[in-house]
C-alpha cells in the first residue's frame, strides 16, 4: 500500500518520490543508476533524521495518529505466539474497540488486552475508531480476572482517542466500568505492564492503563484530553490545537520528565510506521525484560511496590 505523509512530512515524500521515479527510470532505460539512487537514499535518511529530531508536541501528536501507525492488533502476529482471542463482558455484548486474549510470550503465557482501531471505513465503524463502550472495559476487566485466576501475567496496548462518549454509553455506566477497572487492576496478583503504542487518551486509556509499569513508544501521546478538545474547552476554538497540545505536553520526553511513566520505547527511523517489525522488536525486548524483574519479585512485594508506584506518581511542589 502506498505511504500516508503528514504534512511536516512532504520533503521526505519528494525525496522518496525521485528516488521511485529515478529506479523506475533506470530499469526502463537499462540503465544502472544505482549509485544515484544509494546517494538519494542516504540524503532522505539523513532529512528524515533532522525532521523527526525537531518534532514538535503538535506533530507528535499527529505521528501519535498517523493513518500508518501499527494498531495491537499488528503487532500480535509479530510478538506472540497462539493468540487466542476471547470475546464479550457476559452482561451485554462484545464491544470491537477492546480485543484481548491469551497468547504466549517469548515462552511466557500472558493475557493481552488493547484497543483496535480500524483501517477502513467499515472496520472503523465495527472497533468504533477505537473508542471503548462499557462493555469493552468489563470485557477487559473479565479478562484481567480470568488471567489473575490462572496466574497469567498482564500486558495491555493502549491506543485511544478516549472512551465513547455518547448517551448509550453513559446510559450503560462508562464511569462506573472506568472506576472498577482503576481500582480491580490496582491490586491484581499478577503483573500487569501498560504500553502506550498511539494515543493514550483520558479515561478510555487509564481504565487498561494501570499497572507495574508503563511504557510509552517514542512517537506517541498520553494525556487527559486531546488538543482539539482542550482548546474547544480553553479558547472555545479547536484551531488552537497546536498551543493547547504544547500547554499539555503529552509526549513521551514530557512524561518521562514528569515521573509518569517508567520509560521510552524507541522507534525506527522514521517511526513505528517505517518498519513495524523492527518496532515489534524494540518493543519486544523492553517487555521482556521488564516481565522477567515483575516474575522474578515475589506477590507481596510486587502488590506492595505497585501501591507505592501509584502513589508516588508525578511530580508536584507545596506551596508556602
Amino acid at each position: 500500500m502506498p505511504r500516508s505523509y503528514l504534512d511536516f512530512e512532504r520533503p521526505i515524500a519528494e525525496l522518496t518520490s525521485k528516488i521511485e521515479e529515478l529506479s523506475s527510470m533506470g530499469e526502463d532505460a537499462g540503465v544502472n543508476i544505482a549509485e544515484e539512487v544509494e546517494k538519494l537514499r542516504t540524503k532522505r535518511d539523513k532529512l528524515i533524521k533532522q525532521i523527526y529530531a525537531k518534532v514538535d508536541r503538535w506533530q507528535m501528536t499527529q505521528l501519535a495518529r498517523h493513518p500508518d501507525r501499527p494498531y495491537f492488533l499488528d503487532y500480535v502476529p509479530l510478538m506472540f505466539d497462539g493468540f487466542q482471542e476471547l470475546h464479550g463482558d457476559r452482561a451485554f455484548g462484545d464491544d470491537g474497540a477492546i480485543v484481548g486474549g491469551m497468547a504466549y510470550f517469548r515462552e511466557h503465557a500472558v493475557m493481552l488486552v488493547g484497543h483496535q482501531k480500524g483501517r477502513d471505513t467499515k472496520e472503523k465503524i465495527r472497533r468504533n475508531f477505537g473508542m471503548a463502550r462499557p462493555e469493552g472495559y468489563r470485557k477487559a476487566l473479565r479478562l484481567f480476572q480470568l488471567a489473575e485466576r490462572f496466574e497469567m501475567p498482564v500486558m495491555t496496548f493502549i491506543d485511544t482517542a478516549g472512551a465513547w462518549p455518547g448517551v448509550d454509553a453513559e446510559e450503560r455506566g462508562q464511569s462506573e466500568a472506568i472506576a472498577r477497572n482503576l481500582m480491580e487492576l490496582s491490586a491484581i496478583r499478577v503483573p500487569v505492564i501498560c504500553t502506550v503504542i498511539g494515543e493514550g487518551g483520558s479515561g478510555g486509556a487509564l481504565a487498561i492503563g494501570v499497572g507495574d509499569r508503563l511504557y510509552m513508544q517514542e512517537f506517541t501521546t498520553y494525556s487527559v484530553i486531546s488538543p482539539e478538545g482542550c482548546a474547544a474547552i480553553l479558547w472555545h476554538d479547536r484551531e488552537y490545537a497546536e498551543q493547547a497540545a504544547e500547554a499539555l505536553k503529552p509526549t513521551a520526553k514530557d512524561l518521562k520528565d514528569l515521573n509518569l511513566i517508567d520509560g521510552i520505547i524507541p522507534e525506527p527511523m522514521g517511526g513505528a510506521h517505517g518498519d513495524v517489525e523492527k518496532t515489534a522488536e524494540l518493543m519486544g525486548d523492553v517487555l521482556e525484560q521488564a516481565l522477567s524483574g515483575l516474575l522474578a519479585t515475589p506477590l507481596p512485594d510486587l502488590l506492595e511496590q505497585r501501591q507505592k508506584r501509584l502513589r508516588q506518581l508525578g511530580l508536584f511542589s507545596s506551596a508556602g
